[in-house]
């Protein structure tokens, strides 16, 4: 990743900015803009935003290396628009697809994407479906998409989805958080991370930095 030191320490300005995704949905973020060519992507985790303190420190790390940085809340998430879904990996991956068209667009080169916990699969995701990006960053993200979901939703949960049709994952007040349809669970089930990671392309190169995970 390319970029000049300066005597001086670059000159931040903050764009707040809004990019279409493919189903129309309006999806805000923030740009940290130090006017380089390069530009790094961070992607939140799960029921978290743009504004989450990991992604805000690294772009106040990046800034200072004068590296531009843009941050965004998928869909249902943050400010942009949209209904939460439970999953909803390849959907959040053609979301940052739409964010990495709009800087190409304006003749930026995007030259990292960064995910954590959730976002962390997003971004593997995103590498192996349009094999465009030539460096991934993969900060807890979870590997086996199967582990946690019972601890989340339950020991029968198949049983009451199956019966139900979804699983209302409720707060410590009583209220409910989200809905878990039976279809988004199936398909966070069918997600193989491994299959999707053998498709990334050999040139890109991926980094996983292990820790705590929330997605």
């Amino acid at each position: 990743m390319a970029h000049t030191h300066s005597a001086q320490s670059p000159v931040i300005q903050q764009q707040r900015m809004i990019i279409p995704n493919k189903h129309g949905e309006k999806l805000v973020g923030l740009l940290h803009e130090t006017e380089s060519k390069e530009i790094v992507i961070l992607c939140h985790g799960f029921k978290s935003t743009k504004d989450y303190n990991t992604l805000t420190n690294l772009a106040a790390a990046l800034e200072k290396e004068g590296i531009s940085v843009f941050r965004f809340d998928f869909a249902g998430n943050g400010e942009s628009e949209g209904s939460f879904q439970y999953g909803n990996y390849y959907r959040e991956a053609d979301d940052l697809h739409a964010v990495l068209q709009h800087f190409s667009g304006e003749n930026r080169v995007v030259s990292a994407i960064l995910g954590h916990s959730k976002g962390g699969i997003v971004v593997l995701l995103y590498a192996s479906k349009y094999q465009d990006i030539h460096i991934v960053v993969n900060v807890s993200g979870r590997y086996d998409l199967k582990r946690g979901i019972a601890e989340r939703l339950g020991e029968d949960f198949m049983e009451i989805i199956k019966k139900d049709g979804h699983i209302d994952v409720k707060n410590k007040t009583g209220g409910v958080e989200y809905r878990v349809t039976e279809e988004a669970l199936m398909d966070s089930l069918r997600t193989d991370m491994h299959e999707a990671c053998l498709k990334i392309d050999k040139e890109c190169r991926v980094l996983t930095v292990d820790g705590p995970w929330i997605c």
